[in-house]
């Protein structure tokens, strides 16, 4: 596949889902970075054309891969699992897994594989803590969609329901430390002071070892 540090991306549309943006806002410039999960390459291609880094991206779902492909980017298919165990310890500055957290099996073992390949990793995920999930479990008596994750609970793939106070307090049992934290509320990054776990609707979380 194409070396995405080299290839010219054609067609450079520079609009980001809100999580993505807030993401890139952390990635500095000229860094190398692997993003998990990178669907059709968005966030890779705001990010080599606005920060000039190094990017490439794993996915597992082909159409995406050749999406990616079309774009220059360099993207290869294949699960978390086992396509981080081709790279070796700090290879990347940091890695990024946006809008997945939900989704996985083992998320102890990715997120330390993250810190293992990457100085620093980034994720993005909605908060099933936001308090209109919470009124809506009070009076339905339903599971509700998170607010900015419109999918049920039945359609695949499946998740699991998880809140900013859940996420903290895996990341302390891992040796797994939030180095700086950004909250959406409906689209928007908000400046969240007090009771983040309830008003916030996505968060985005930089992560270090302990």
């Amino acid at each position: 596949m194409n070396d995405s540090s080299q290839s010219p991306v054609s067609n450079f549309q520079p609009h980001l889902r809100p999580d993505l943006r807030a993401i890139a806002d952390l990635v500095p410039a000229k860094s190398k970075v692997l993003d998990l999960g990178c669907g059709e390459g968005d966030l890779l291609e705001y990010l080599i054309h606005e920060k000039q880094v190094q990017a490439r991206g794993i996915e597992l779902i082909e159409a995406c891969v050749l999406v990616c492909v079309r774009r220059g980017l360099s993207v290869r298919q294949g699960n978390l699992e086992e396509g981080l165990a081709d790279y070796p310890d700090r290879w990347f500055d940091l890695v990024v897994l946006s809008q997945t957290l939900p989704y996985l099996d083992d998320p102890t073992y990715i997120l330390n594989e993250m810190l293992r390949v990457g100085e620093s990793a980034i994720v993005s995920f909605s908060n099933w803590g936001h308090w209109r999930c919470r009124l809506e479990l009070l009076v339905t008596g339903r599971v509700p969609q998170a607010p900015d994750l419109p999918q049920s609970w039945y359609d695949s793939p499946r998740w699991q329901a998880f809140t900013i106070t859940d996420f903290a307090k895996f990341t302390r049992s891992i040796d797994i430390r939030i180095s700086k934290q950004v909250y959406l509320a409906n689209g928007r990054v908000s400046p969240i002071r007090k009771f983040k776990n309830l008003m916030a609707t996505t968060a985005v979380f930089q992560l270090e070892r302990v």
